[in-house]
């Protein structure tokens, strides 16, 4: 008997690959592309363990959410993310690893003075939306939790395990509200539902963002959107990704291959049609 055929997944945009798009067409290039390998660093791991662990939290009975029920989870979920990369837990010696899961039980922890769990059960979490635009573009991701309310209403909710950015970091907090209009654009076309309440859980100090969109704004992103995507595949056509120059580059893990800094990038493979190549990232996120 031989294997059917794989079908091979549509490239789509994703809000973290429009982002890269955004900030450095070169940079998008290497990590949906040519899909260059980067080593999270240990805050993207322990957003990934804090994450899993609130999402086996909302998956208990209600009664059952309290504090230490969310603390004990941390270790299960730090097996559940190195399962999923086994490569990485040799990269964590014991020391490292025990802090890294302090933290995140700390945050946890925190996570309480925000919102009571037990209080109230989402809809779905980690859920993953994929949906086509009047224009053929194809929006892609995961949402961390969505609530609907009794009246129907829909809020859309995402932890960052970083801290709140101040006025002076108006760019990083440009970019998490970029996430969460891209996620009620999804939700608005996949379900036909406005999203009432947009949501930004900051748990390294406590602070909850709440943004109310209106539709008239949602409709001028989802062209915002539309436009990314053609620019997308006008370079990916021709394989010209330019380098943008910022100070975010002192923090690109590519720097080394880039014009800009005197490297070469490797030969250009081409517009992807395989699976790989889908642009869409799971929930890690550097600390903002």
């Amino acid at each position: 008997m031989t294997d059917q055929p794989r079908e091979r997944a549509r490239p789509a945009l994703s809000p973290s690959r429009a982002a890269d798009f955004k900030q450095c067409p070169l940079l998008y290039r290497f990590r949906a592309i040519d899909r260059l390998p980067e080593p999270p660093s240990t805050a993207q791991l322990r957003g990934s363990v804090v994450h899993a662990a609130l999402e086996r939290l909302y998956g208990l009975p209600a009664a059952s959410r309290g504090p230490e029920m969310a603390t004990s989870l941390v270790e299960p979920a730090w097996e559940q993310v190195i399962a999923a990369e086994p490569d990485l837990a040799a990269e964590f010696d014991t020391e490292v690893r025990a802090q890294l899961l302090d933290e995140a039980r700390a945050l946890l922890a925190g996570y309480y003075r925000l919102e009571d769990p037990t209080r109230f059960d989402p809809e779905c979490c980690e859920q993953r939306v994929e949906v086509e635009l009047a224009d053929g573009t194809l929006l892609r991701g995961f949402i961390d939790r969505i609530d609907v309310a009794a009246t129907g209403e829909l809020r859309v909710v995402d932890y960052k395990t970083g801290k709140a950015p101040p006025a002076a970091r108006a760019q990083a907090e440009f970019k998490a509200m970029f996430q969460m209009k891209f996620y009620a654009v999804a939700l608005l076309r996949s379900r036909g539902v406005l999203p009432t309440r947009l949501r930004l859980i900051y748990l390294a100090d406590g602070q909850v963002l709440d943004y109310s969109p209106d539709e008239e704004e949602l409709l001028r992103f989802e062209r915002t959107l539309m436009a990314i995507w053609r620019a997308i595949q006008s370079a990916g056509a021709t394989g010209d990704f330019r380098p943008h120059v910022s100070r975010l580059c002192d923090w690109c893990p590519h720097q080394s291959l880039c014009p800009s800094f005197g490297g070469t990038p490797p030969p250009y493979p081409g517009w992807p049609d395989h699976p790989r190549a889908e642009a869409v990232s799971h929930p890690t996120e550097p600390a903002a």
